[in-house]
């Protein structure tokens, strides 16, 4: 049985791609980006999070969204 390789998903993605969503939708709902801010800024605590940055595509073609340092 082959192992699948998987691409470690960013710190925080989750939460980082529902507020980027929220904030693209029309009609925009204010309160509920708010609340998503407030579920990222919570994930940014506990993971400890100092900085995001967007990566640059690598030579074998995979981009990492987000990382933290």
């Amino acid at each position: 049985m082959e192992k699948e390789a998987t691409t470690p998903r960013p710190v925080c993605a989750q939460e980082a791609l529902a507020l980027l969503n929220c904030a693209a939708e029309n009609p925009y709902d204010r309160d509920k980006c708010l609340s998503l801010l407030d579920a990222l800024r919570g994930c940014i605590a506990q993971k400890r999070v100092k900085k995001f940055s967007l990566a640059e595509a690598s030579s074998d073609g995979t981009t990492e969204a987000l990382k933290s340092k």
